[in-house]
């Protein structure tokens, strides 16, 4: 296969969100808006459970690392595209492209991977109560992160080693707001069909496997749920898993919008608002969909504020 300069000699041209014109203060004042709250509310979060003894539970330490995913999901995008606003030129080099679409794909698969494991919590939390000091013990949560991490990080990996040394020839203007590999296969002068099913293999059992682990847990714990006599414990175990599914929902389902559709149907403007949902809008409604809805984080909240 023939790279020379197709691939590595000129730098790709990122489109943005719309075609970039008089409205570019605006965009970047609202995205720059977005991006702090994302942060300010992803660090606070991050902060009252460590410093917090009640919340050194497992449920509130794999939330304390969905959070530290989200403040470096929404950084990978954000930046490049805020400053693509007020730049002329919206070029990103070759390496910077692919370095931005590895450590995006990482992101969002350990995201993928640790809300699964996160409804796990709930379910044994709720299910089997008497057996969860032993089922979600310390070693365990950290076994659960360090897979997130390993396994997306690998998946991502294969596909950005693979994906960018596809001959890419032609325009090199990418029509997005940063680096995806779905986004950039337009650009490929060679069928890509076959790498295709591959992505579409990955998105299954990243994306697909556990979102449906989340609904077969959730179902249970509703059924064990709905047994309960004591209403306290009720409206305390519907509220925590309903923030845990919106979250899951919202983030599942645009992601397997884009990763398990074929090229030919994919629409760019459908692909960037999609990308927005779950690149920028999770990470900044995550923090108070779990806090704003959780009397333990609002709870640790006061406690903190004296």
């Amino acid at each position: 296969m023939e790279m020379g300069n197709h691939s590595w000699g000129t730098d790709f041209i990122l489109v943005g969100l719309f075609q970039y014109g008089q409205m570019d203060a605006l965009l970047f004042t609202v995205i720059t808006i977005l991006f702090a709250v994302a942060l300010l509310g992803n660090i606070t979060l991050v902060l009252l459970i460590r410093l917090d003894q009640r919340l050194h539970t497992p449920m509130y330490f794999l939330l304390s690392q969905l959070s530290i995913i989200d403040m470096m999901y929404i950084s990978t995008t954000v930046p490049k595209m805020a400053a693509n606003f007020l730049s002329d030129t919206k070029n990103i080099s070759f390496l910077g492209c692919e370095i931005q679409a590895f450590v995006f794909l990482s992101l969002g698969g350990s995201e993928a991977l640790l809300l699964g494991f996160m409804s796990y919590d709930r379910y044994i939390a709720i299910c089997r109560p008497l057996h969860y000091p032993v089922l979600m013990s310390r070693k365990i949560c950290c076994s659960m992160v360090s897979c997130a991490w390993s396994s997306s990080s690998f998946n991502a990996l294969v596909h950005v080693l693979y994906a960018f040394q596809l001959p890419f020839c032609g325009s090199r203007i990418v029509n997005h707001f940063f680096c995806e590999v779905p986004s950039l296969l337009p650009l490929v002068c060679e069928d890509t069909s076959q790498y295709e099913h591959t992505i579409l293999m990955s998105g299954l059992v990243i994306l697909l496997l556990p979102f449906l682990a989340i609904l077969a847990s959730y179902a249970r714990v509703l059924v064990v749920v709905f047994q309960m006599r004591s209403g306290k414990g009720q409206s305390r175990a519907l509220s925590t898993c309903s923030s845990h599914l919106t979250v899951a929902s919202m983030f599942y389902v645009t992601t397997l919008s884009t990763y398990t559709q074929p090229h030919s149907l994919h629409s760019p403007s459908r692909d960037k608002v999609l990308a927005v949902l779950y690149s920028i809008v999770t990470p900044v409604l995550n923090p108070f969909i779990y806090s704003l809805r959780n009397k333990e984080v609002m709870g640790a909240l006061r406690r903190q504020m004296g």
